[in-house]
């Protein structure tokens, strides 16, 4: 039987779709040239690709894990299938330059799909960087980020007042619903793509349900696992473009593709999602 594909959404800056399940390489591929744990993160890859989905999400902030992602993604023959996220991590606008440079090289592609401003460091500067090599050609899309709650006033406050961004990226889950808010509402408004990390916590909501029984309709969505029904649970959200869990593991990362098809769960499963959480 034909898997269904997997659920996509359009970039609002664009309307080029995207499938909502990629991938996060933070920590997992930090790694250095062991071959067994390299072959285990290009079979990640591989299946990542193969099952329908495009996005990798990575950054120079990430140890090695930008030139692992390079490499795995040319020795598999997969750039144009492809859509390579990094960030720029520094300050002052030579030095940014500089970086993204060195992104490029390390992911092995001229052009980059995305360059993010992580954790909103020295963001001006960076944007000015950034609108420019989108307009030359050496980025396609262009974003913001930050992983903690206290910054998502802060996310919502440059899409309100800065035009050109493509994408933000935060974070956000059951455990961690803030941006839904705040954030969402005026990415949404703004006609700004949302990537969603730290989706499972780094696998401490799994942790923390662990040995809860799933709701006697989480087959109904296709669900087999916490994992799979807390990732629903973000998709569920109209706002959401992109959802980046990190994983070195191929079974985990083919668990992840399956959230990202069949039917979502309705505002009532949400509801009953966040109160079981709650209650854990």
């Amino acid at each position: 039987m034909t898997e269904p594909p997997i659920l996509s959404r359009p970039i609002p800056s664009s309307g080029e779709e995207l499938p909502v399940i990629g991938l996060g390489t933070w920590p997992v591929f930090d790694v250095g040239a062991d071959q067994p744990t390299r072959r285990r993160l290009r079979e990640v890859v591989r299946r990542l690709v193969d099952g329908g989905a495009r996005m990798i999400d990575t950054s120079p902030m990430y140890g090695r894990a930008e030139a692992v992602t390079g490499d795995l993604v040319a020795e598999l023959g997969l750039r144009e299938r492809t859509f390579l996220a990094t960030k720029v991590w520094t300050t002052g606008r030579d030095a940014g330059v500089a970086e993204i440079e060195r992104s490029a090289r390390r992911l092995r592609s001229a052009v980059i799909d995305l360059v993010q401003i992580h954790n909103l460091v020295d963001w001006r500067t960076h944007l000015a960087t950034l609108r420019r090599m989108k307009a030359e050609g050496r980025v396609r899309y262009i974003g913001i980020t930050h992983y903690t709650e206290r910054a998502l006033a802060d996310l919502a406050a440059i899409l309100d007042a800065e035009p050109g961004i493509d994408f933000v990226q935060c974070g956000y889950s059951a455990a961690a619903a803030s941006a839904e808010q705040r954030l969402l509402p005026v990415a949404a408004a703004r006609g700004v793509a949302v990537i969603v990390n730290q989706p499972l916590g780094q696998g401490s909501l799994l942790r923390h349900l662990r040995g809860r029984p799933l709701p006697v309709w989480a087959d109904e969505l296709g669900c087999a696992s916490w994992g799979q029904l807390l990732l629903k649970y973000i998709l569920a959200e109209p706002a959401v473009t992109c959802v980046i869990p990190a994983t070195g593991n191929p079974g985990h990362m083919a668990e992840n593709l399956a959230a990202g098809r069949g039917p979502l769960p309705d505002a009532g499963q949400r509801r009953q999602i966040r109160r079981i959480w709650e209650a854990a």
